[in-house]
C-alpha cells in the first residue's frame, strides 16, 4: 500500500502533463482553426492538416522514443517533450506564413511522439513493471479531462489574447508547469532488464506467438485509432446530416466525455480483477454497439453516444495494459513505441479520408462502415484470446496476469 501511495505524485504529475500535451496539440485545431483562418487567410484545410502532419511525424519517431525509454526511462524523454512542445507552439505563434506554421507542426509532431499517452504508458511500465496496470488506468482517468479543461481554456485565451497569444501561453505552461513537474516528480527508471546492444538500444526478441500477438495488437490499434479519429473530427457533421441542429449536435457530443470518465471509474473500481483482454473486448463491444445504434437510425442518439463514449474510455486503458501482459514488462516500453507508429499514421490519415468518404458514400454509409470496422476489431481481439489460450494450454507456459 505504501508503494501505491508513493505513486500518486507521479501519476498526478503525468496527468497534468498529459492534459497540457493533448490540449495544446491534438485538441488545439478544433478551437483555433477558424480564428487562424480568419486572421491569416490561409486555407482551413491546411490549418487543420497541420495536426495530421504532426501525427505523421510522431509516428516516425515513436519506435525510437520507445527504445530510449526502454534503455533510459521516461524522465528525459518527457522533459524533452515539454521543451519541443513549447518550441513548436512558439513557432506557430510567430509564423508569418503558412510554411512556417506547418514547420511548427513538424516540431510539435516530435514533441507529441515524446509526450502523449504512449510514452507516458512506457514510462509507467519502466517504473512499475508488472504492477503498472493500476497506474496506467489512473493516468487515463486524469488525462481524460484534457478536452474538458483545454477547450474552454483555449476559447478563453483566444478571446483575450488572440490565437498567437494562446500559442505563447501554452508554450509558457509547458516550460513553467510540465517541465518542472517531470523533473521534480518523475523518478529515474531502474536499469533495464533486457539485453542491450553496444549502442544502448534494447534488443527485444519476440517468440513466434508474440510476433502474431504484436501484429494482431497493431491491427486493433490501427482500426481503433481510425474509428476514434473519424468520429471525433466528423461527429458534428454526421449528426447534422441526420437533421440534428448544430446546438443539439454539440450537446450530444458533450455526452461522450462524461461517459468515458464513468467507464474508467468502473475499471478503476474493479482493481484489476480481470485480464486486460476483457477490458479490450468490452471496449469494442461497447463501441460496436454504439455505432450500430447510430447506423440504424433509431431515435437514441444520446444513448448511442454514451455507449460509444464508455467503450472509447476503457479502450484508452486497454491499449496501455494489454501489451503489458502480452509481452511482459521487460519488453513493454520498446514495443509500445513500435505499436504507436501504425496507430498514429491511422489517426493522421483518418480525418481527410473521412471527408472523402462523406462526399462519395454519404453519412449513412459512413456510420455503417465505422460499425463494420468495430466488428472487425472484435475479430482481431478474438485472435488475441486464442493466442492467450494456446499459451496457457502449452505445457510449461502461461500468461502474465
Amino acid at each position: 500500500m505504501a508503494d501505491r501511495t508513493r505513486r500518486w505524485p507521479v501519476i498526478s504529475a503525468l496527468g497534468v502533463v498529459q492534459i497540457l500535451a493533448w490540449g495544446s496539440t491534438y485538441y488545439l485545431p478544433a478551437v483555433m482553426a477558424e480564428p487562424i483562418a480568419r486572421d491569416t487567410g490561409w486555407p482551413l484545410a491546411w490549418i487543420v492538416g497541420g495536426l495530421s502532419l504532426g501525427l505523421l511525424v510522431a509516428a516516425v519517431v515513436s519506435p525510437r522514443v520507445g527504445s530510449v525509454i526502454q534503455a533510459r526511462g521516461g524522465r528525459p524523454v518527457l522533459a524533452l517533450a515539454a521543451l519541443l512542445l513549447a518550441a513548436g507552439l512558439t513557432v506557430l505563434g510567430l509564423s508569418p506564413t503558412l510554411p512556417v506554421f506547418l514547420a511548427g507542426w513538424l516540431i510539435l509532431g516530435v514533441g507529441m511522439g515524446c509526450g502523449l499517452y504512449d510514452p507516458a504508458y512506457a514510462t509507467l511500465g519502466r517504473l512499475y513493471r508488472a504492477e503498472a496496470r493500476s497506474a496506467i488506468t489512473a493516468l487515463t482517468l486524469v488525462g481524460g479531462f484534457a478536452s474538458t479543461v483545454c477547450w474552454p481554456l483555449t476559447a478563453f485565451l483566444v478571446a483575450q489574447v488572440g490565437w498567437r497569444g494562446t500559442c505563447f501561453a501554452y508554450a509558457g505552461l509547458h516550460l513553467t508547469v510540465s517541465l518542472p513537474l517531470v523533473l521534480a516528480l518523475i523518478p529515474p527508471a531502474p536499469r533495464p532488464a533486457v539485453v542491450t546492444t553496444g549502442q544502448g538500444a534494447p534488443v527485444v526478441p519476440l517468440t513466434p506467438r508474440q510476433v502474431r500477438a504484436f501484429l494482431l495488437m497493431a491491427g486493433v490499434l490501427v482500426l481503433g485509432g481510425t474509428i476514434m479519429a473519424l468520429v471525433s473530427v466528423h461527429l458534428l457533421i454526421l449528426l447534422q446530416a441526420r437533421g440534428v441542429t448544430l446546438a443539439a449536435a454539440v450537446a450530444y457530443g458533450g455526452l461522450i466525455g462524461p461517459s468515458q470518465v464513468a467507464a474508467r471509474l468502473i475499471e478503476i473500481a474493479n482493481r484489476g480483477r480481470h485480464h486486460p483482454l476483457w477490458t479490450l473486448t468490452a471496449a469494442f463491444a461497447l463501441v460496436a454497439c454504439g455505432l450500430l445504434l447510430l447506423a440504424s437510425h433509431e431515435p437514441v442518439i444520446g444513448l448511442a453516444l454514451m455507449i460509444y463514449g464508455a467503450g472509447n474510455g476503457v479502450y484508452s486503458i486497454a491499449r496501455g495494459t494489454v501489451p503489458l501482459v502480452l509481452f511482459g514488462p521487460d519488453q513493454y516500453a520498446g514495443l509500445v513505441g513500435r505499436l504507436a507508429r501504425p496507430a498514429l499514421v491511422a489517426q493522421a490519415i483518418a480525418p481527410p479520408l473521412g471527408a472523402f468518404l462523406l462526399e462519395r458514400i454519404g453519412p449513412d454509409a459512413l456510420w455503417g462502415l465505422l460499425a463494420l470496422l468495430a466488428a472487425i476489431n472484435l475479430g482481431l481481439i478474438g485472435g488475441l484470446w486464442r493466442l492467450k489460450g494456446a499459451a496457457q494450454n502449452r505445457p510449461g507456459c502461461g500468461t502474465t496476469r
